[in-house]
């Protein structure tokens, strides 16, 4: 019993309280052991938090000194244009349809009214404006920013460019051997009707989500054409799409 007593005190002789009690600092709370008595020490002059080294501000934004831009910031090739199709299919086709029309299954049973690309405003609208759209959100859209990384959005932009130039390509849009086929003729080819792409039709089921139950006109947005970033390369000058780049519903064109 007197050995079992010796070794228990012998044991609680060599337990200490470093690990419980350690001189560490608690977030928010003070210290005396800097002089400015704060535990947080200030950052580092000119620390950026990992992923967020947004050096490519037009890159990330959209934006050049506070306007949206007009011009693709790497350039547009059909692997580009390839990859901004299935993303636009992922997330844009619900609303806008793959035609973007704006006859997308979602509104067509009750969701608010979107826009059709193919509208004089929306097709002289700057790239950057379609990029700030999907980073932001705009009326009932919501955000994509968490869903889709930046290069997938400008991919997305440059597929929307090229679906509202398929809807106007002529035979001398084209390459050379190239066949320029209406759309009403593709979509027939899909099993679909001719006015599959014609001009959206607001249906009886669709909610306008205004006072006044008609649909939300978005104001006029004013292209700056002037607008070129350096080393950003424009979205017409690797433009293409073909008929199996394009084949959910849209004319064959291409644009040099």
């Amino acid at each position: 019993m007197a050995a079992a007593t010796t070794i228990l005190l012998i044991s609680g002789l060599g337990c200490r309280q470093d690990m419980h009690d350690e001189p560490k600092f608690f977030p928010q709370r003070g210290t005396d052991f800097y002089a400015d008595g704060r535990s947080a020490r200030p950052q580092v002059a000119d620390t950026i938090a990992r992923n967020q080294l947004h050096a490519n501000t037009y890159f990330y934004s959209g934006f050049i000194d506070g306007k949206e831009g007009d011009g693709m910031p790497f350039p547009v090739t059909m692997k580009v244009l390839e990859r901004g199709q299935e993303r636009f299919n992922i997330y844009c086709t619900p609303c806008h349809s793959r035609v973007g029309n704006g006859m997308g299954m979602i509104v067509d049973r009750g969701y608010a009214h979107v826009p059709d690309y193919h509208t004089p405003r929306l097709e002289a609208a700057p790239l950057g404006h379609f990029f700030n759209v999907i980073s932001n959100g705009y009326g009932a859209m919501p955000d994509y920013a968490a869903q889709i990384a930046p290069a997938d959005r400008w991919a997305i932009v440059a597929y929307i460019k090229a679906l509202q130039l398929s809807q106007k390509a002529t035979q001398a849009d084209v390459p050379a051997g190239t066949h320029v086929e209406p759309i009403s003729s593709i979509a027939e080819s899909e099993g679909l009707p001719a006015n599959f792409a014609s001009q959206w039709v607001l249906p009886p089921t669709a909610a306008a989500g205004t006072p006044d139950n008609q649909p939300y006109v978005l104001p006029p947005t004013v292209p700056n054409p002037g607008i070129t970033p350096s080393g950003v390369a424009g979205a017409s000058s690797a433009a293409v799409v073909t008929k199996r780049a394009n084949a959910s519903g849209g004319t064959t064109a291409a644009k040099q």
